[in-house]
C-alpha cells in the first residue's frame, strides 16, 4: 500500500534539486558566453595532431559519462530507499538524499561542457564547444529531478518508518 502524498508537497520538496539543475545550466551558459565573447583571444592552440587526440579522448570520456551517471544515479536512488533513517525525520531525510543524488548527477553530466571549453581553449572551433554543450544539455534533461523518483523514495522511507 502506498501512502498518499500531496503532489504539491512533492513538487515543493524537489525545488532544491531543481536549483542544482539551474546552477549547472548557468555554469554551462557562462562557459559558452565566455567563449563567444572572448573568442580567439583566450585560445592557446595546440598542434593539430595533439588536439585531435585530446578531442577524441574527451569525446570518448563524455560518451562514457552518460551510462556511468545513469548507473551511479540508479545506485544512489536504491541506496536512498534502503538505507535506514531516523524514523521521526524521514521526510527531511528523503529530501536531502534526493537533492544529493540530483546534484551528483548534474556535476557529472556537466563535464562535457567543460571538455568543450577545454577544446575551445586549445584551439578547436565553436562547433566542438556546441557539440559538447548539447551533450550536457541532453544530460540535464535525462537526469533532471523527477517527481515519481522522489515519491518512490518517500514511499520507501515511509514504509520503513511504518514497519518499525
Amino acid at each position: 500500500m502506498q501512502p498518499p502524498f500531496d503532489p504539491q508537497r512533492l513538487q515543493a520538496d524537489i525545488r532544491m534539486p531543481w536549483l542544482s539543475v539551474a546552477a549547472a545550466v548557468l555554469v554551462s551558459i557562462a562557459l559558452v558566453l565566455v567563449c563567444q565573447h572572448f573568442g580567439d583571444s583566450i585560445q592557446q592552440p595546440l598542434p593539430d595532431t595533439t588536439r585531435e587526440w585530446l578531442r577524441t579522448a574527451l569525446y570518448a570520456t563524455a560518451i562514457v559519462t552518460f551510462p556511468f551517471t545513469n548507473l551511479l544515479r540508479h545506485i544512489q536512488l536504491r541506496l536512498n530507499q534502503t538505507m535506514p533513517c531516523p524514523s521521526d525525520a524521514y521526510p527531511a531525510t528523503a529530501k536531502r538524499r534526493y537533492w544529493v543524488t540530483v546534484t551528483v548527477s548534474m556535476a557529472l553530466i556537466q563535464s562535457p561542457v567543460i571538455y568543450g571549453f577545454v577544446m575551445f581553449y586549445f584551439g578547436d572551433p565553436v562547433n566542438t564547444l556546441t557539440i559538447f554543450t548539447l551533450m550536457s544539455a541532453l544530460g540535464f534533461y535525462l537526469y533532471r529531478p523527477k517527481p515519481q523518483e522522489y515519491q518512490a523514495l518517500m514511499t520507501a522511507l515511509a514504509r520503513q518508518h511504518h514497519d518499525e
